[in-house]
Formats: structure tokens, sequence, C-alpha cells
């Protein structure tokens, strides 16, 4: 019982050095790790080496903990799992606005389609690419996912950023751990402003849930 205890302790302790890591681009020195998970340097370098082992967290010229690249593998075997859940919604989305729709997250400084969903009874409408990328500064879906870092999930929308023409509206997934995306439409004419952002807020209230 007592090996047990010890044992979740241990993964717990790593795990919150992950999070401590992930939420200091600048880095962490190991002392100010220790500090804030409340333990003693020689656990933080126990924990470390462990990390290390597995490629999630590395240690810069400086010395200070950052992110490993092994989480880049995590990452890329969640995407599907992700882009799996958000599918009902995006369908309901694209059927219901007539346009194509699509989930993009952030992926360093840009917008990753991560999956895309054109409507079935229109006779026209935009393709877009699953893994097509941009500037998160551009167009509806990456300026929602900046938004979304304020704290601002209220629909964004946009014209003839990305492609002449196009008309986008986007909304930022609200509070789901770990996860910087957004969803949106893009459509060829102009988008209801009445009713197009309510149906784009609530997909993504719809995928953040599904995700939790």
């Amino acid at each position: 019982m007592t090996v047990a205890t010890e044992t979740a302790q241990t993964l717990d302790r790593g795990l919150r050095l992950l999070h401590l890591v992930a939420d200091t681009p600048a880095g962490l020195t190991m002392t100010e790790a220790a500090e804030a998970l409340g333990v003693g340097r020689a656990v933080v370098y126990r924990l470390v080496a462990t990390l290390t082992e597995h490629g999630m967290v590395r240690r810069d010229r400086a010395g200070r903990l950052r992110l490993g690249a092994g989480l880049l593998h995590l990452a890329r075997r969640a995407q599907p799992l992700v882009a799996d859940a958000a599918l009902p919604a995006l369908r309901r989305l694209a059927e219901t606005v007539g346009a194509t729709a699509h989930l993009t997250i952030a992926d360093g400084g840009e917008a990753y389609a991560l999956a895309v969903v054109e409507p079935s009874w229109t006779q026209f409408h935009v393709a877009y690419r699953t893994g097509s990328r941009h500037p998160l500064e551009q167009g509806a879906a990456g300026k929602a996912i900046l938004a979304g870092r304020r704290g601002d999930y209220a629909a964004v929308t946009t014209t003839g950023e990305l492609q002449p023409g196009a008309h986008g509206v986007a909304a930022a997934i609200p509070q789901v751990d770990g996860l910087e995306a957004s969803v949106g439409v893009v459509a060829l004419t102009a988008l209801d402003p009445a009713s197009v952002p309510p149906e784009v807020t609530t997909a993504a209230a719809t995928i953040a849930r599904a995700l939790s």
C-alpha cells in the first residue's frame, strides 16, 4: 500500500512538473521547479532524469528546463482523436450553415486545419484541405485562437484575408486544457451575421464538451 502511494505521488509530481515547464516558455531552473512543487532539488533531479529519458523534458544550454520533442509524438497521436470527437459537430455546422466547416489548431505560430467537413447540399463551396496552414494573425480561424488566449470566445469574422472573396467566421474552443483550437466556417458568399456566429459558437461549445 505504501509503495502504491509513493508511486502515485511520484507520478503526480512528474505530471505537475511537466505542466509547469509547459506553462513557462522561458524555461525553469531546477530551483524554481523545486520551489513551485514544494520539494527538494534532489526530487526534481530524479523527476527530470525520468522525463528526459522519455523525451518529455530537456535542459537547454543554460540548464533551464524546457519541453522535449517526445511531446510532439504524443501530440500527433492525439490529433486524430480530437478530429474524431469534433466531426459530428462539424457535420451539423456545415449542413446547417451551408458552408465548409473546419476545426483548426495552433501549431507554433500557424493555424493548422485538423478536420474539414464540406456541406452536402450546396452547389458551390470553398475547397479547404485538411492540413492547410496559415499564420495565426490571418483569417478567422487563427484570429479566433488568438482571441481564445485572451479568454475571448466570441465569434470572429473576416473577409478575403486568406482567399479573395472568401468569408470566414470562427470561434475558439473554450477551456479545454492543452488545446488551442477554433471552429469555423468559410464560404464564397457573405455569411448571415445574425445566425452564423451563434451556430459557430454553439459548435465550439459542443466540441469542448466532447473533449472534456
